[in-house]
């Protein structure tokens, strides 16, 4: 009988006492559970791996020893090789040299592209690792990022053949008993996919094709929420060219990378060596040319190993492990699929803006994107018959394109405005003014009303023009409701919706009397309707799905199937355009945003590489530490040392958002909720060094957003709902309104010397910044000139930051009897997060630097896809079978 985990450390010092001392655990893998330890003969520092017990029990211990002790004869510069190994306590362990240093995984999240010449040299250190141990006959069977150890910025191989070893000690065929699996789907060729016996060296070879384009690219060539949808997208998709989404790569590099990952082996380079060959070759090209992987695939489909993945039996062991598909019939591609790259100039380029930046007309012949460069970006149109885009008059500042079911006017969001344009020429006219220039979605009904979003929920107006009304309002259940697309009838929208725990969901909202239907099971957002009944939306693991809608019954009418891959995602938005018979996608990498370090210029640095979804970042008042949340609507709260790797979760007992420091820097304020039947937010403070409990300052269920504290550390204040948004604060001697008119304010922010307070109104009809002295003061002074948002405070209250259109701009204040107002002065313009509520950004105390949440800026093109959805539905037809 084995030990448990718990039990299994101390019995594992003891038993190693005489050799090794263990110091720490570094992590558990798949297989099994790392210390670090002292080789006390030796005197220097090894890893202690220890296969973890239930394995140990199913294969054998001594079994598994006996196989890897093959792999203690690899002696290689780049392979990390094994120095002991052994049994303890009814388990197997092995010790391999400790490296000082990051894995390429860590390397990955840090920088997600690196520079191409470390790239081909990385790789090319492992094929020769690789192609040393296959010439010896072992076969690592599990390349990836976290198997590839960096020390001095050169590649190690780790872990080699421990899969093998595992597999031939008899653990292969009965891992489903373990819950693990051999291989990571991500990395794993289409022959361990289909659980083949013999896998060669070509295995390996495709493996480490798949890391040396997650290097370029910053995403492995397949990705999917469970381990069957990628491992079947390695068995049916052909990765997406490397060159669309970063142009520096050179053609010969991307050339080799697609030839390591053709399906069939055959088609693949005999060995690693030839790959790495092949990588450092300037002029090497494949055999068949640019379009080898093309080619490829048509020979696969005419041979007898056609894949689908419509029909047929996925059969998992554990993660991933696929040791039966079950090929049904033939996967046919759409007869007339036609795809290309729409040709932009410079002075036209595409812009990455919030939300949908691209629209494509009714007749699918025409697309409208925002183009330009950021601060000045303007809408375009590029009709598919004419060889360049055209400017379309009157739309500077614009986006959110989106068409009038004729085809004749175009809607747009511009300076805080609903506009629409008509295509064939002439001046824009306003629909209606709006209170921000936020918008998550808009679109133009059959009834001649177009609906679009704000902060209050949905809105409706006569595209004629005319006062907005707000007809489903978001709530304390559902903050969100963002993405509205109507249906063919004009009487209701398709949109997602978001509760309190951060969950999206597609729902429909009817017009009349804005009734929200959420659809059980359907999780995701930016719903798209395609005519004549068909329902597509982002899943929540960033691929576009597509379902059988009945338009009369409002309901879904089939199981959903894979659309669309390589859709890009911003804040909730697809980068897509869906038309009859097309689609424009925006080519680039998806990537989870990233909390970048900003100067005064715009120029941008990695602050905290991805991995997770930051929100409001904060410095803290000396500038050493950064705190901030993990999820828009509520998640945990993280403080991080600057420039280190440490970082610390605060245990709090709930879900937080919106950190404040405290003056001193030693505790945060922040808004917690608990899911209830009816969640609410309250503010708590903890200490920042995670020591205590956090401690309950206020109970409210009108309570929105913390805005922080005031100088003594004592006084906190918020944005009430139950009045639209008047200000709070509270001190020693209660609770005290201190901003309150028939207006809507937000976003409220205090001095650092206690005395003055910055905040947002829409009393002019749109939303500006306005100070006021406190806590005594009436009088306030307008700070923005042409609309602004998220004020916060700089150069130790000498300065006041807000942001406006995409651009960051900064107005001088001078504190006395009165404020002194100086001129805006516009700093730098990008597409970063923000919520119009609170800021999504922060400013250092002396206005050096700023904390934004974003991704770092990148090239990317328009494509076009004609047909894109012929197969659609006999897909949908398959996928309802039983």
């Amino acid at each position: 009988m084995t030990d448990s985990p718990a039990e299994l450390p101390a019995k594992l010092a003891a038993a190693l006492a005489d050799r090794y001392r263990i110091e720490r655990e570094l992590g558990q893998g798949g297989m099994a559970t790392v210390y670090l330890a002292e080789d006390l003969k030796h005197s220097r520092r090894v890893a202690i791996k220890v296969l973890r017990p239930e394995l140990a029990a199913v294969i054998g211990a001594d079994r598994f020893l006996r196989e890897i002790k093959t792999i203690a004869t690899l002696q290689h510069p780049h392979i990390l090789g094994l120095i002991d190994s052994g049994e303890v306590n009814g388990t197997a362990y092995y010790v391999m040299p400790f490296v000082e240093g990051e894995s390429l995984r860590d390397r990955l999240n840090r920088e997600k592209q690196l520079p191409i010449a470390d790239v081909v040299r990385l790789a090319t250190e492992v094929a020769g690792a690789l192609d040393y141990a296959h010439r010896h006959g072992v076969i690592h069977r599990d390349i990836k990022p976290e198997n590839i150890l960096l020390h001095d910025g050169s590649a190690l191989v780790a872990d080699f053949g421990i899969a093998l070893a595992v597999s031939s000690a008899g653990g292969g065929s009965r891992m489903t008993e373990t819950g693990m699996s051999l291989g990571t789907p991500h990395y794993m060729s289409p022959e361990q996919g289909m659980g083949e016996r013999e896998i060669t060296a070509r295995s390996d070879v495709y493996a480490l094709g798949c890391v040396t384009y997650e290097m370029l690219s910053g995403d492995p060539p397949f990705t999917g929420s469970t381990a069957q949808a990628i491992i079947a997208k390695v068995m049916t998709t052909e990765p997406v060219s490397l060159t669309s989404q970063r142009r520096s790569v050179p053609p010969a590099v991307e050339a080799a990378v697609l030839v390591a990952l053709q399906k069939l082996p055959a088609d693949r380079f005999a060995s690693a060596a030839e790959f790495a060959a092949a990588l450092a070759n300037p002029g090497y090209r494949s055999a068949t040319g640019p379009t080898a992987p093309g080619a490829a695939r048509g020979r696969r489909m005419a041979g007898s190993h056609r894949l689908t993945v419509l029909a047929g039996a996925l059969v998992v062991g554990a993660l991933g492990a696929l040791l039966g598909w079950r090929l049904a019939r033939p996967r046919t591609a759409p007869a007339h699929r036609v795809a290309f790259s729409l040709a932009l100039p410079d002075s036209a380029r595409y812009l990455d803006t919030f939300g949908r930046s691209v629209a494509v007309a009714p007749d699918g012949q025409a697309v409208v994107y925002t183009g330009g460069s950021v601060g000045q970006q303007r809408l375009f149109l590029r009709r598919l018959n004419e060889p360049r885009p055209s400017p379309i008059s009157g739309t500077e500042g614009g986006y959110m394109p989106f068409f009038s079911p004729d085809g004749e006017w175009l809607g747009f969001i511009a300076n805080q405005r609903l506009m629409k344009v008509r295509l064939a020429g002439g001046t824009p006219t306003v629909v209606a003014q709006l209170l921000g220039n936020i918008v998550a979605g808009a679109t133009w009904g059959s009834r001649d009303e177009i609906v679009l979003e704000d902060v209050s929920g949905l809105s409706r107006v006569k595209a004629t023009g005319g006062p907005l009304e707000v007809f489903a309002p978001a709530d304390s259940l559902h903050p969100l409701i963002e993405w509205p697309t109507f249906l063919p009838d004009g009487d209701a929208v398709l949109c997602a919706v978001s509760d309190n725990n951060g969950t999206t969901q597609i729902g429909l909202i009817t017009i009349r009397d804005g009734r929200l239907t959420l659809f059980d099971g359907v999780f995701g957002s930016d719903p798209r309707f395609l005519a004549p009944g068909t329902v597509l939306w982002m899943s929540p693991e960033g691929v576009m799905l597509a379902a059988p809608f009945d338009v009369r019954r409002r309901r879904f009418a089939g199981k959903p199937v894979a659309a669309l891959e390589a859709v890009v995602e911003d804040y909730r938005g697809a980068k897509v355009a869906i038309g009859p018979g097309i689609v424009v996608r925006v080519e680039g990498t998806s990537q989870r945003a990233q909390i970048l370090r900003l100067d005064r210029r715009g120029v941008a640095r990695v602050e905290m590489a991805g991995g997770v979804d930051y929100w409001s970042p904060r410095f803290s008042p000396d500038g050493r530490r950064i705190a901030f949340v993990t999820r828009y609507l509520g998640g945990d709260l993280w403080v991080a040392e600057r420039g280190r790797s440490a970082r610390q979760r605060l245990a709090i007992g709930g879900q937080a958002l919106g950190p404040e420091w405290s003056r001193d820097g030693h505790r945060l304020v922040f808004g917690m909720i608990y899911t209830t039947s009816m969640a609410t937010w309250d503010i708590y403070a903890a200490n920042a060094d995670g020591s205590g409990s956090a401690e309950l300052i206020l109970a409210s269920p009108q309570t929105e957003f913390p805005a922080g504290w005031a100088a003594n550390g004592e006084v906190v204040f918020w944005r009430s709902t139950k009045d639209r948004g008047d200000i709070y604060y509270r001190d020693a001697r209660g609770e005290h309104v201190i901003v309150s008119t028939a207006a809507d304010e937000r976003s409220p922010v205090l001095s650092p010397d206690g005395h003055w307070l910055a905040y947002v109104s829409d009393e002019s009809g749109r939303r500006e910044v306005y100070v006021r002295r406190f806590p005594e003061g009436q009088q306030r002074w307008q700070v923005s000139s042409d609309g602004g948002i998220e004020p916060r405070w700089s150069k130790h209250g000498r300065e006041i930051i807000y942001r406006d259109r995409g651009w960051f701009r900064a107005v001088p204040v001078e504190p006395g009897a009165e404020l002194r107002v100086g001129g805006v002065d516009s700093l730098f313009a990008g597409n970063y997060a923000l919520s119009g509520v609170r800021a999504q950004y922060d400013v250092s105390a002396d206005g050096s630097e700023f904390l934004v949440v974003g991704v770092p800026a990148e090239s990317r093109t328009l494509s076009v896809i004609l047909n894109p959805f012929d197969h659609l539905p006999g897909v949908l037809a398959a996928a309802d079978q039983p």
